[in-house]
């Protein structure tokens, strides 16, 4: 419904329920990207400036692309953007997929114990 003077941006958002727009239409339904996990701490690199003229791709692909031309991890994408991170990573799986951004891994530290060693320690302290 139209109320008469409302700006075409007002009509789209609601003060208490945000955009209308949810985030599993922006994913066209999906929940899982089609490639790629995505850790909140991995870092993301647009390897192009210009995807504007890319066929299939969003508004929100476009603004994951402009946000990545500095490198931004997951986290800070989905801040900035103001979507969930599960959307985020919906996204950039389609963003890799075509080789429009890489992402860097966060490194596993192999040296770490497991975690029997940190249960004991807590284990520990609570005896205290």
């Amino acid at each position: 419904m139209t109320v008469q003077g409302e700006s075409a941006e007002h009509q789209w958002v609601d003060d208490h329920a945000g955009p209308v727009v949810r985030p599993y239409a922006v994913t066209r339904g999906r929940a899982r990207p089609v490639t790629g996990t995505f850790d909140l701490i991995s870092l993301v690199t647009a390897t192009r400036a210009d995807v504007g003229t890319e066929i299939g791709l969003g508004p929100e692909h476009v603004a994951i692309v402009g946000l990545c031309q500095r490198m931004q991890s997951v986290a800070e994408i989905a801040a900035h953007l103001d979507l969930p991170v599960g959307t985020i990573r919906v996204l950039l799986g389609d963003l890799v997929a075509r080789s429009l951004v890489q992402v860097r891994e966060p490194r596993t530290s192999a040296g770490l114990p497991d975690n029997s060693v940190f249960e004991a320690v807590i284990n520990g302290l609570r005896a205290l």
